[in-house]
Parts: structure tokens; sequence; C-alpha cells
């Protein structure tokens, strides 16, 4: 652990000690934090400042290994819903299925003996990227210092400095976000055509790889075929979404997906009830939210919280999941 990372054993006894405190002290007070990661970048990436490189992710993972009692997935839910949580509970969790996760997260898991589950995205498995992938590679790579974009009534946009296009990717990634699949394939091609036929290499996972991490300590769960935002879907392509991700999955890892995350994951914006007992009539046994803190047994076993530290030292990140454990809320 780099110096940064090093919590020093005093420190790391107290955490211990303070989450053991935060222990159901009565039957149904058992609390679980879980932590959702996307992708773990072999550098740090000023285009993708929320993601870690993996130093960071390093001494994230050695804290939660010296200070946490990391759980997989699917015992964790059980545990919870039979209220029997032990203290400083913590899953991991990593969202659509990135390769990075094989390639650089999966060896310090292997490090730390850390379980984890994959939400994947069954659709990119064949080499392709997501859009908003597209989107920061285009707006990375764009060789002129105005984008406009009045057209598709999106403005004009100046390019001229790396915060500035950093401003255009969270703009332009927040309104794609919620248009028609087809409006955002249209306005991701017209950003692609500004960069010309420069060739972007696969960032999401073979199946080859999905299959290997299966076999390395690592739950699979279904995240949809497409990563779309099932409101925007009728009821008929959202259940096709759902259940056929499923199945895809089921098919290369020869084993039962029984968990699911709700692509972005927010309640009543980008799911409803309609969604959930899709999920529940596609069989999965659990699925996820984007919501902040902990998860308790009061939580719907298909809308469970699952969130993560934005901390950039390793005292800040243990302070914040030890208040999440505590007031069970964000």
């Amino acid at each position: 652990m780099s110096s940064k990372a090093k919590l020093g054993r005093l420190t790391s006894k107290l955490i211990r000690s303070i989450g053991d405190n935060i222990a159901p002290k009565s039957k149904g007070n058992g609390r679980l934090c879980i932590l959702n990661f996307h992708r773990v970048l072999a550098s740090a990436d000023p285009f993708l400042e929320s993601e870690p490189d993996t130093q960071t992710f390093r001494w994230q993972m050695e804290l939660l290994a010296s200070c946490f009692n990391v759980m997989p997935l699917k015992d964790a839910i059980y545990m919870l819903a039979k209220e029997r949580m032990p203290p400083r509970a913590v899953c991991i969790t990593f969202d659509d299925g990135y390769r990075s996760m094989h390639d650089h997260a999966l060896p310090i898991l292997k490090e730390f003996n850390l379980p984890a589950t994959v939400f994947a995205t069954s659709g990119f498995l064949d080499g392709t990227n997501m859009w908003n992938d597209r989107i920061i590679e285009a707006i990375r790579h764009i060789p002129t210092d105005l984008l406009d974009l009045r057209d598709v009534g999106l403005g004009v946009h100046s390019l001229e400095t790396t915060e500035a296009r950093k401003r255009v990717i969270h703009k332009l990634t927040d309104d794609a976000k919620y248009l028609p699949p087809d409006k955002r394939l249209d306005l991701t091609l017209q950003l692609e055509a500004l960069v010309g036929h420069r060739q972007t290499d696969s960032m999401m996972l073979t199946p080859e790889m999905l299959l290997s991490l299966s076999q390395n300590n690592v739950d699979i769960g279904g995240h949809t075929i497409t990563h779309p935002i099932l409101t925007s879907l009728t009821d008929k392509a959202a259940r096709s979404e759902i259940t056929g991700n499923k199945q895809h999955l089921e098919a290369i890892i020869s084993k039962p997906v029984t968990l699911f995350a709700y692509p972005n994951g927010k309640a009543g914006m980008d799911f409803d009830e309609r969604h959930v007992a899709m999920a529940k009539d596609a069989g999965f046994d659990a699925a996820f939210t984007t919501a902040y803190g902990a998860a308790t047994s009061t939580h719907q076993r298909y809308q469970i919280p699952r969130c993560r530290p934005w901390d950039s030292t390793p005292f800040f990140y243990a302070a914040r999941l030890l208040r999440w454990l505590a007031q069970g809320v964000a």
C-alpha cells in the first residue's frame, strides 16, 4: 500500500472497532454497503475522472480487505433477508461489462481474495462499444475547436481545451441518455463522422472473458442487452431487454444468472414498478438501483441500493462507508 493509502495499524483497528459497534444490536438492524464500479483504468484519464486507476483501485481493495467484511453479493442478500448480516459488510460490483474488469480489476481482486459481481450488458460482448463511450472518444478526438450541433438542437460548443471538452462530454451524455435509442444513435454517428474513420478498440468484455470471470470468484449478473433507459421503451421492448440479457449470459457461463441491475438505476425515472415486475417474472432473485446508502432488510428485494464513495483518501473513504452503515440511508 502506498504512503497515501496507509491508514496505520491503530487507524485500521479503530475503523474495525467502530464498524463492529454498528453491528446489529437487535433483529432486523443489519446493514450492507454495495459498492458500484464501472471501469478500472491502467492510468488516470482526464476524461474519465470518476473512474479509478489501478493504483487507486488497489488501495481501495486493500482497505476493504483489511477493515471490512467483503462478501459475495448472493450470500449477502440472503443473509440480509435472514437478518444475519455480520458487521462491516460490503459487496463489490461492476456495471456494464468493461474488459478492464478482467484485465485490471481481476488481478487485484485475486491478490486480496475478494469476491465481486459484474452486471453485464450482453449486447456489447461482440466487440462494439456503448454509446456513451463512443461519444467520449469522439469528443476526445474531434480535430476542430468548435462543435456545431444546432441542426439537432444541441447548440454550439467550444472544444479549445480539455476542460471545455469535458464539459461538452458531460452535457451531451446527459442529453443523449434520455433520447430515444434511434435519436441517440444518430447523434453518436454524427459525432463520429467528425472524427473520420478512426477505429476505436473494443472496451467491453468478450464472451471468453466473461466465462473466465465466472470461473474466478466473480458472479455474473444481468444489466439488459443494450443498456437502455427502461422507461423510454415499450413494455414489450423492455421485457425483451431484461429476459434476453439473462438468457444470453446464462448460455455463455452455463450457470444461472439470478441478480439484476437497472441501467442508470434511478427509481421512478429510469425504471418503475413495471420493470420491477419484469425482473421478477424473468427469474431474477433480486435487483439493484443506484440509490445512496446502505441496504437493510426493510428495502424491497428488487430495489436494493448500491453506490460508491467518491473520497480520494483511505480515511475518508472508510469514514463514508461507516457513516452509511451507521445510518442505513444516505
